[in-house]
């Protein structure tokens, strides 16, 4: 079954995960980079550009954020939250990289959307002996998709960390395993998501990793993020897939996970 057949609502799931932004983006540039880094609206842009931020337009119609890399974009992620264009902040760092996937600076995750840079996740499929599939309901004070049904484990890579690093780290807060305890781990694929958010514009590399939980081993949630654990039939999975229960992007891998096992 090919990405343009199969089931209706999976065609949706391809669909929704590669959706232009709603309003018009202009590329945005920074110095050091041979190509964009990502991506923002005009109006925005303008804003910044009457607060004295250095940003410019370019002969091409992009824009261009001058100065030193890292304090230009912390500036700008200082500015953007004071104007409350940024969700909850973080405190926390993401590798900013053009699109070569070369890294030129960092900047605090809750601004990465208006800005339309990249950034980079893993995500872990559970499953049973018996073939069955974990999945996680996440917590519903959660700051996105809050009650949504979601893979075993799923996180953004932060600046200091390696896909496996992140997989490690979000498998034991999430979950309460250990990388080592799980068999037959495997990365099995890379998603990539571009849509409109309500902060701006997603553009995500998810890499998709597969685990087989020993028998009688479960995950339990260690930091606060996850409502419970349920470990699904992959017909029953079908069903909360199909009637829209899982967040966009986990219900893209858990759907490949099961194409790619002939059982969808």
């Amino acid at each position: 079954m090919s990405a343009s057949s199969g089931p209706e609502w999976w065609l949706r799931l391809v669909e929704r995960a590669a959706q232009p932004p709603e309003r018009p983006r202009r590329a945005l540039h920074i110095e050091g980079a041979a190509s964009p880094i990502g991506s923002i609206e005009v109006e925005l842009a303008e804003r910044m550009r009457a607060a004295g931020l250095r940003l410019y337009w370019s002969g091409d119609g992009s824009a261009s954020l001058g100065g030193p890399a890292d304090a230009t974009l912390e500036r700008a992620a200082a500015w953007l939250h004071a104007q409350g264009v940024v969700g909850r902040w973080r405190d926390e760092l993401l590798a900013v990289t053009d699109e070569g996937g070369v890294r030129h600076a960092v900047i605090e995750r809750a601004a990465v959307r208006p800005l339309g840079i990249t950034t980079y996740a893993v995500h872990l499929i559970g499953l049973a002996p018996n073939g069955k599939v974990w999945v996680q309901q996440r917590a519903f004070d959660k700051a996105t998709d809050p009650g949504q049904w979601d893979t075993l484990v799923g996180g953004l890579v932060a600046a200091d960390e390696s896909s496996a690093s992140a997989l490690e780290r979000e498998t034991w807060e999430e979950a309460g395993l250990r990388i080592a305890d799980l068999q037959a781990l495997q990365r099995v694929d890379r998603i990539t998501i571009r849509r409109p958010v309500s902060e701006g514009y997603m553009v995500e590399h998810i890499d998709a990793f597969e685990a087989v939980l020993p028998e009688g081993m479960q995950p339990a949630n260690q930091d606060g993020e996850v409502e419970r654990f349920e470990c699904l039939a992959p017909p029953d999975l079908v069903d909360r897939l199909a009637d829209g229960r899982f967040t966009l992007e986990a219900a893209l891998m858990l759907a490949v996970s099961l194409r790619r096992r002939l059982l969808l």
